[in-house]
């Protein structure tokens, strides 16, 4: 993994496959490279490290308007020029770019070696593509042909892209559990694993879905199923604004996003609440709330703890019960679902392989499946029997802010809707009070050069607030390398307070009333050892104010909204923090966007 482009058209394909490669960047990379025609040649340039380092020695030559390029993230292979896609075969007639993980390349280069081809210039599984093209190749002459027969001999998950050195008129792809997207322009068509990179050329687009093939020409554009059997493909249209995958005078993505939540939350929610009443216009959760019994979440990384928050909220206002699994765990627990179940498929891409993976366990024991999502048309939105929205726009940097709030608004509509209680106005409150809560920027900054430099930090918080805690936690992690802790703060006394020292920084999160004293007195035992507090609170107090060295004061709302508003100054100090310490927030090392390998 992690981005492919392609383009074939009129002029030179080298200008528009590094522009498209440009926006593929907030997916993550550790090199990038190009292929193109030329002259009944191929021609591959690429590089180790940011993208700039392969516009500094691009040379477009004779580039004859047929390309593909790549952006890579290592899986087999550490980040060298060499392990770069794209890959030239053997004898130089077939050059790919590849994402995901061939789990037989080793028995393939074995069979392959019976055939001549002993040489691999890279360490990836990749390259054994390559070969196997050409191999097959040489004696049918036919492109298409030759990477279906490789593709037959594959096992793993891939989307791959392949040009011949003597046919120009055409690009052929196929994809299996990775995602590929075809744009349609006038005399020039486009691929892509994601909309952004084609989104300046074109906003129509199709979608290939698992065991798909495709043929790119100039004029035409054609789908094939697993036996190469013509497909008729219905053709969408992308209604992002282009300004919204742009940086807009902030100067990330990142920044950016966290304070564009206001206007997706409400355009999230807005939208479905008609003369003061929430729809959903979901046939799916209609036809199963009678005789619905129990709900499992699924998910990943932050989407994991949007659906921890969704449980609370869920059995608070409906009283169904709740698991959440963590998607690439699911398999231990898919055998007892029953066709009565409802499954939540929660990612913002809708191309997270462990997710889709669980989701389609999920089918097999005949639960039905229901997913929130961020990207119309995704592989996720196809393979669920409903989905719900959520309409942040395209989210460019890597750590995951306004998906992650427009997950909870879609949580919360979710437990309106099926427990029929009525708050749409509070419901409707939410994007305002997240405004709100972005006021306390210039505070959160002062706070985080003062602790930017700080490798103990500890987030606490009790109930829902301990989810808030955990994405809390994960932010920083994810942008400013710090190996921080988050903990139930019931749990510090049976062994994680030994941590606690001068020095130690505590992060709370104080918005229940339930648990508020018991929190502050949990606040009073680690000040007592030494360590600095920052608590962040809905609540009014005056006990906090002995037990807290500082504290972020948030407009109250409902409890069981409240972690919506909450995690706004901890997604501002991840941000400040990782800035302090002069690091890349949008581009994270080790970090992919979408996660689209197990």
């Amino acid at each position: 993994m992690c981005g492919i482009v392609g383009y074939i058209g009129q002029g030179p394909s080298s200008p528009v496959l590094v522009e498209g490669l440009s926006k593929l960047a907030y997916r993550g990379y550790d090199s990038s490279g190009i292929a193109f025609l030329d002259n009944g040649s191929i021609t591959v340039q690429k590089a180790a490290g940011k993208l700039e380092k392969l516009t500094e020695r691009l040379i477009i030559g004779g580039d004859e308007g047929i390309g593909i390029g790549h952006t890579r993230w290592a899986t087999h292979g550490p980040a060298t020029t060499e392990n770069a896609h794209p890959h030239l075969s053997q004898h130089k007639q077939i050059v790919i770019v590849h994402n995901g993980i061939i789990e037989n390349h080793l028995a393939l280069k074995n069979e392959l070696s019976w055939f001549g081809y002993d040489t691999y210039l890279s360490e990836t599984d990749s390259e054994v593509v390559a070969h196997l093209i050409e191999h097959f190749y040489r004696s049918s002459h036919d492109l298409l042909e030759a990477l279906h027969q490789a593709v037959e001999k594959m096992e793993g998950s891939y989307a791959i892209a392949a040009l011949a050195a003597d046919r120009p008129q055409e690009i052929v792809a196929v994809r299996k559990n990775s995602p590929l997207i075809i744009g349609l322009g006038e005399g020039e068509n486009f691929l892509a694993s994601d909309v952004p990179a084609i989104l300046s050329r074109t906003r129509r687009v199709m979608y290939l879905n698992d065991d798909e093939y495709a043929r790119l020409g100039r004029e035409k554009v054609e789908i094939f199923a697993r036996d190469l059997s013509p497909i008729d493909r219905e053709v969408c249209q992308i209604d992002w604004d282009i300004k919204t995958a742009e940086k807009g005078g902030y100067d990330t993505f990142t920044l950016k996003e966290i304070h564009e939540q206001p206007r997706a939350i409400r355009e999230t929610i807005s939208h479905r609440i008609k003369q003061g009443r929430l729809s959903l216009e979901l046939e799916l959760l209609e036809s199963m709330a009678p005789s619905l019994q129990r709900i499992t979440i699924v998910a990943c990384g932050t989407a994991y703890h949007a659906g921890l928050i969704g449980k609370t909220v869920i059995e608070e206002l409906v009283g169904l019960p709740v698991q959440v699994e963590i998607a690439s765990e699911f398999w231990s627990v898919a055998r007892f679902l029953t066709p009565a179940d409802l499954v939540i498929a929660v990612s913002q891409s809708g191309e997270t392989i462990d997710t889709l993976q669980a989701i389609r366990l999920a089918r097999r024991a005949g639960a039905k499946v229901l997913s929130i999502l961020n990207v119309v048309g995704s592989t996720l939105a196809r393979e669920s029997d409903a989905v719900l929205y959520t309409w942040a726009g395209p989210e460019i940097g890597v750590a995951s802010t306004k998906a992650y709030t427009t997950q909870l608004a879609a949580f919360f509509m979710l437990a309106l809707s099926l427990s029929g209680s009525g708050q749409e106005a509070e419901l409707l409150e939410l994007a305002d009070q997240v405004d709100q809560a972005l006021a306390t920027e210039e505070t959160i900054r002062r706070i985080a050069r003062e602790q930017a430099a700080n490798e103990k930090i500890m987030f606490l918080g009790r109930g829902v607030d301990y989810y808030t805690a955990l994405e809390a936690s994960l932010k920083l992690k994810e942008i400013s390398y710090i190996n921080c802790l988050a903990m139930p703060a019931g749990e510090l006394k049976h062994g994680t307070i030994a941590l606690v020292e001068p020095g130690t920084w505590v992060v709370a999160f104080l918005t229940q009333s339930q648990t508020y004293d018991k929190m502050v007195s949990n606040l009073k035992e680690v000040r007592a050892r030494g360590a600095k507090v920052l608590a962040i609170t809905c609540l009014s107090g005056d006990s906090l104010a002995d037990a807290a060295d500082e504290i972020i004061h948030l407009p109250k709302t409902l409890e069981h909204y409240a972690p919506m508003v909450s995690i706004i100054p901890a997604q501002l100090l991840a941000y400040y923090i990782a800035t302090e310490r002069g690091l890349d927030v949008d581009q994270p090392r080790n970090l992919a966007k979408s996660v689209t390998v197990e």
